[in-house]
């Protein structure tokens, strides 16, 4: 079952790096260089001159404020704008310079709102996704099989046959986490799917999923400073309109971090950054 209190531990994960310049241990799993996005029904673009090297297996958190095109971006890289916008500059992914669908075949992505059916189980929303992209080689009882696992590691395996709007909001995340396991993408976008939750609720998924994506290359939109230094091994904040992003430093502790001094401090420079882009 579900135990918040395991992944709360004070056992030490390796440490993630602090800083956004290439780093000799970790790959860049995604390269941007002066990226530009403008929706075609739109004449002024919502992202300009964009740079970013995203390491491989590791938590790359995402600032900025309402608008600023933070979703746009994982939206474009995970292949859901398609013709809607007009994209310029070089962005590569796992060492491919063109977003092909073999490319977003290596991609999950979960959004902010969980996305269940309603009128499947939870049990069926989780093996949803085992049936989009490349044919499972795993027979119906495997998938079955791994999906049930997987809602036992989230803590929803007694309520695998429950429907959607049985659950609480912190329990459909924890299903579309679920589902967003069971595709087994080596790449993991996050748009905020934290962020409707309560504060021990969003503290316990946020462990929870550091616990789940080890190994996977995760990005992660939030407007939550404290999480994002609680996550982070790289911090980016977009600012500006047109958008470019800005490199913070993080601490080097491992994630997900306890709050501390150094921690306080890094927040209220995020704070300041973000409050600069409203002036």
């Amino acid at each position: 079952m579900f135990d918040s209190t395991k992944l709360d531990s004070t056992k030490q994960p390796a440490s993630h790096p602090s800083h956004c310049e290439a780093i000799e241990s970790l790959d860049e799993c995604i390269d941007i260089r002066g990226g530009y996005l403008r929706y075609l029904d739109n004449a002024q673009p919502t992202i300009e001159k964009l740079t970013m090297q995203i390491h491989a297996k590791n938590w790359t958190c995402i600032l900025g404020k309402s608008g600023c095109g933070k979703s746009s971006l994982l939206r474009y890289l995970a292949g859901l704008l398609g013709d809607k916008v007009e994209w310029r500059g070089a962005v590569s992914i796992q060492n491919q310079q063109s977003l092909s669908a073999e490319v977003h075949s290596q991609i999950a992505y979960m959004a902010q709102q969980d996305l269940l059916m309603p009128w499947l189980s939870v049990l069926d929303n989780v093996l949803l996704s085992s049936q989009f992209g490349e044919a499972s080689s795993l027979s119906k009882e495997q998938l079955t099989s791994k999906a049930l696992e997987l809602l036992e590691q989230v803590g929803l395996r007694d309520h695998a046959q429950s429907l959607p709007q049985q659950l609480s909001g912190g329990m459909r995340q924890r299903a579309a986490l679920a589902r967003t396991l069971m595709q087994d993408k080596p790449i993991v976008l996050m748009d905020e799917p934290f962020s409707a939750l309560d504060a021990v609720t969003r503290h316990r998924l946020q462990n929870l999923a550091c616990e789940l994506l080890k190994e996977k290359t995760v990005v992660l939109i939030t407007h939550d400073p404290q999480e994002a230094i609680r996550l982070a091994g790289q911090l980016y904040i977009m600012s500006g309109s047109p958008a470019r992003a800005v490199c913070l430093h993080v601490p080097k502790s491992p994630t997900p971090r306890k709050l501390d001094a150094e921690c306080a401090q890094i927040q209220q420079s995020i704070l300041d950054s973000l409050e600069r882009d409203y002036e």
